[in-house]
């Protein structure tokens, strides 16, 4: 992490404010978060070592009384201080081999709290709502994001073969981005034939065959970006009219992302437009078979929006929706606002149509197939 990377203190006057509305809420005094999106979130710094732990190395928190602190162990203190952290926060560290993170917050914070983990005697808060929306910085960290996982992603598929294994490309993909510092959580390749069996095409040795699909959820400093690329070999004739029929549902459901921040309404309103985009297109069937995205920001998907999704509709935000038609997707992360919508994985260097919603007065740039 750069120190350009941490959380100015503007960022952190408004990540304040949204602490202190969401503990007045709730009649309580602090804050701690420990998983590493919400740390992330706070401080713009990672908690992360061991990246199988679903709660990472510190806890950041935020209290009344004494402010921005993190707490954490002797090892991983000076490292935090030094290369993670905005001077605001005060480092508190217990010795490694003592209390484990829990019960070192436990011990330290106020009697009336919440977390983002287990802590005993505390509650237990899923903290996804005040996560959104995103803020202007958040914003143009997140365009920064869009552009060079997509720039990453173009890359590596403009150099794929029909010999090139899944698994090899998979590798090419991870390490161009993490060339560029960011972390892929997701990376999904599948050649042309398991493309058409499965919509989680998780690697193998297969070679690609007569086209591929490469899939990512790209992090770097909290914040996640989805996008898919297609490219063509030797394709089925079928194949770019499937895609242009998920490209539809895709851009029908960011119109309808934009309606329901309008009139503040909900993801479940969303997706009653989503379903109704896969009939138009003539595959009423296919939602049936993949989840169809939903929010994205400082998580892969902040919901994931269902018929009876309950979550509203937050706005500047980001939306990752996937449409799959059998052997076919279209995804990229979208910025949407009441007033615009700004599609964030797209680079000048990759082939693009013009796609309309089905249902709506809204027509967006689409990254299509490349031939190669």
């Amino acid at each position: 992490m750069s120190p350009s990377s941490r959380r100015t203190a503007e960022e952190l006057n408004e990540r304040r404010g949204r602490i202190t509305t969401f503990l007045d809420d709730r009649d309580i005094d602090a804050l701690w978060l420990g998983r590493p999106t919400n740390f992330a979130w706070l401080t713009g710094g990672s908690n992360v070592v061991d990246r199988a732990s679903t709660v990472g190395v510190a806890a950041a928190g935020y209290s009344r009384e004494e402010g921005f602190r993190v707490l954490t162990n002797t090892i991983e203190a000076p490292r935090l201080r030094d290369e993670e952290l905005p001077e605001a926060f005060s480092v508190t560290a217990a010795n490694w081999y003592t209390d484990s993170l829990a019960e070192f917050v436990a011990a330290e914070s106020p009697a009336s709290a919440a977390a983002d983990f287990d802590v005993p005697g505390l509650a237990q808060s899923d903290l996804s709502t005040l996560r959104q929306p995103l803020s202007a910085a958040d914003i143009d960290r997140y365009r920064a994001l869009g552009r060079e996982t997509a720039a990453a992603v173009e890359e590596v598929c403009r150099e794929l073969s029909p010999t090139r294994t899944e698994q090899a490309a998979a590798v090419d993909v991870r390490t161009a981005l993490e060339s560029r510092g960011i972390e892929a959580p997701v990376v999904l390749v599948g050649g042309g034939e398991r493309a058409q069996q499965y919509r989680h095409y998780t690697p193998t040795t297969a070679p690609l065959g007569d086209y591929a699909l490469v899939s990512v959820t790209a992090q770097r400093g909290g914040l996640y970006a989805s996008t898919t690329r297609t490219v063509e070999f030797d394709a089925p004739a079928w194949l770019d009219e499937r895609f242009e029929a998920a490209a539809r549902v895709e851009v029908s459901a960011l119109a309808a992302t934009q309606q329901a921040v309008r009139k503040g309404s909900t993801a479940g309103d969303v997706f009653g437009a989503i379903q109704s985009a896969y009939e138009a297109v003539g595959w009423p069937e296919e939602w049936q078979h993949h989840h169809q995205g939903g929010a994205a920001g400082f998580a892969g998907r902040e919901w994931i929006a269902t018929p009876t999704e309950s979550s509203m509709v937050a706005a500047p935000q980001g939306y990752a929706w996937n449409p799959t038609v059998q052997g076919a997707k279209s995804e990229g992360t979208v910025l949407v606002t009441g007033d615009s919508v700004e599609p964030l994985t797209m680079t000048d260097s990759w082939p693009t149509q013009s796609v309309s919603a089905v249902d709506a007065d809204l027509t967006l740039q689409r990254p299509v197939p490349l031939s190669v």
